[in-house]
């Protein structure tokens, strides 16, 4: 039987892991994807004390090789279940049924989606949620970013560095995220306000070819000729397997 079992591998997973096995526990790792989580996306982390520059991925894969070198087991499995026995949990995936006597559950965020038809169809061929990772694929072309928030903002200021024309389309009149942001955005010439509106639609067959916007105080629809759509409306906790017990 495993002491604790910690599920997710992201960096709040992973030194999780790394103080349980300094605790004398036996620690297994369970993880759906690849070890880092969300920060692996990062280029560069200019704000963690003590290092100056490092990138997300360089960063993950130090937390990697100290939580595994000390001696905790990761696994490339997705959690399916947990069961709470009392003194004992069961933790199941698709392959294996693990019994422990701990778990903790470091399953992150994952971003929100629009809802739309077709939408996980496009991701990765047009539509995106990160635009630090793929923003360098739509050089010189037309993109959409959704949102209203801080994160909306920089991936706009970003991706009109790089991009012809950037549409920021915001379901209101007034952003969520810093106005010293917004004011910056308005003096650039590439980018266009889209304000009380929101995508409703796409177009576009095996890649994102535009996208259909509703203006919320008319009803009235008008499509947008993009070939790429950045989704920054935000996160929400990945842990809908586990709400028997959170």
């Amino acid at each position: 039987m495993t002491d604790l079992i910690i599920v997710g591998a992201g960096t709040a997973g992973l030194t999780a892991a790394i103080y349980g096995i300094r605790a004398g526990k036996s620690v297994l790792i369970l993880e759906a994807k690849t070890y880092g989580g969300q920060i692996v996306n990062t280029p560069d982390i200019e704000n963690y004390p003590g290092l100056a520059h490092v990138s997300g991925f360089d960063y993950a894969t130090a937390l990697y090789e100290q939580a595994t070198g000390l001696g905790a087991k990761f696994r490339n499995e997705r959690v399916l279940s947990v069961e709470d026995k009392g003194k004992t949990k069961i933790v199941r995936t698709r392959r294996h049924e693990y019994e422990c006597r701990a778990v903790i559950l470091a399953t992150g965020a994952k971003n929100r989606q629009l809802g739309l038809d077709r939408e996980e169809e496009l991701v990765g061929k047009g539509i995106s949620y990160c635009a630090t990772c793929d923003g360098s694929f739509f050089k010189g072309q037309t993109v959409a970013v959704n949102g209203g928030g801080n994160t909306a903002l920089e991936d706009a200021a970003y991706l009109a560095d790089i991009c012809q024309k950037v549409y920021l389309i915001h379901r209101r009149d007034q952003f969520r995220g810093d106005a010293a942001d917004v004011e910056k955005l308005r003096e650039k010439e590439n980018v266009e306000f889209v304000l009380n509106a929101s995508v409703s639609g796409l177009i576009g067959e095996g890649h994102l070819a535009g996208i259909v916007v509703k203006d919320k105080l008319t009803g009235n629809t008008r499509e947008i000729p993009v070939s790429g759509l950045f989704v920054a409306i935000g996160q929400e906790p990945d842990n809908q397997a586990f709400g028997n017990l959170v």
